[in-house]
């Protein structure tokens, strides 16, 4: 059976991904330090008790997501938090319509919620932004925070991330490369982002001498990695979105800026991806583990 183009795909990309904190000042410090860039958005959720930081990169968006008052977001912050610590809330799917995206999903059997309208203004500008979205029930989703988005304004709505003061190119964070889920049912993940939401799954590979099964899906430049750890006693009790990964196109250059700037970052080592380097920021990070990867030293 011929497997869908990317064209006729319901999901385009992962649009962002969302960390909860604590402390959304603290953290902003933190991720414009990691990026070396400036926030694109400052804002809040009138009504849902959140304010947010958004950095647009090339091919995502990272929210960091806290508290502030009272309302049904903050609610579910704060119990992520509670149960959690700090880490990755969630992420959204950027569909091109989120009416036929929901269709879809329903047709393939998620329950979904209804598409509803929302916006937000930009403390730092004014500027306006508007979207639709719909979430899925986390029954379905295994315990993961997915929902879809449609953004109803222009692209550059949401600018890309500016570089910090005194930082230069080659020496922030151009993009990012996956996003990581941990669970003890590979199988069942497999179903629930290949089947019911129609992504693209590029890769499915064991590696024994690894420990792990691994599912690579694809989007919008940007890789969803699912990771079931091939030894039950090491496999998680629940599904969870668990680590991170940057693009640096210097690898170099940013490790050693951010060595500089004081965070705990590993030298630079050659990736398991032949001609690829990494290096392991080690804190902080907001609990995320998170790795650089560069395509030259």
């Amino acid at each position: 059976m011929p497997h869908p183009s990317d064209e006729t795909r319901e999901v385009s990309a992962i649009d962002h991904v969302i960390l909860a904190v604590r402390d959304l000042a603290k953290a902003e410090k933190t991720y414009s330090g990691i990026f070396g860039r400036t926030p694109s958005w400052r804002g809040g959720h009138p009504g849902g008790g959140t304010s947010n930081v958004l950095y647009r990169l090339e091919n995502t968006y990272v929210e960091l997501l806290a508290a502030t008052g009272e309302g049904p977001n903050a609610t579910a912050v704060n119990a992520f938090l509670e149960e959690n610590g700090e880490g990755i809330f969630g992420i959204a799917l950027q569909v091109i319509n989120a009416e036929d995206a929901r269709d879809a999903f329903a047709a393939r059997g998620l329950p979904v919620g209804k598409v509803a309208t929302a916006g937000g203004v930009d403390e730092m500008t004014g500027a306006k932004r508007e979207w639709k979205s719909f979430f899925i029930d986390g029954q379905a989703t295994r315990g993961l925070t997915v929902f879809a988005i449609e953004h109803l304004g222009p692209a550059d709505a949401l600018p890309m991330a500016p570089l910090g003061a005194g930082v230069r190119e080659e020496e922030a964070v151009q993009a990012a490369d996956h996003v990581v889920v941990m669970t003890p049912d590979a199988e069942a993940v497999k179903a629930l982002f290949e089947e019911k939401m129609n992504i693209r799954l590029a890769l499915d590979h064991s590696k024994p001498e690894w420990g792990v099964r691994q599912l690579f899906f694809r989007t919008g430049g940007m890789t969803l990695e699912v990771v079931q750890p091939l030894d039950e006693t090491r496999a998680p009790k629940v599904d969870h979105f668990w680590g991170l990964a940057w693009k640096a196109h210097r690898i170099n250059a940013v490790q050693a800026r951010l060595a500089a700037q004081g965070y705990d970052v590993s030298d630079v080592k050659t990736g398991r991806k032949k001609g690829s380097f990494v290096a392991t920021i080690r804190k902080p990070t907001c609990n995320v583990p998170t790795i650089l990867i560069g395509e030259a030293g």
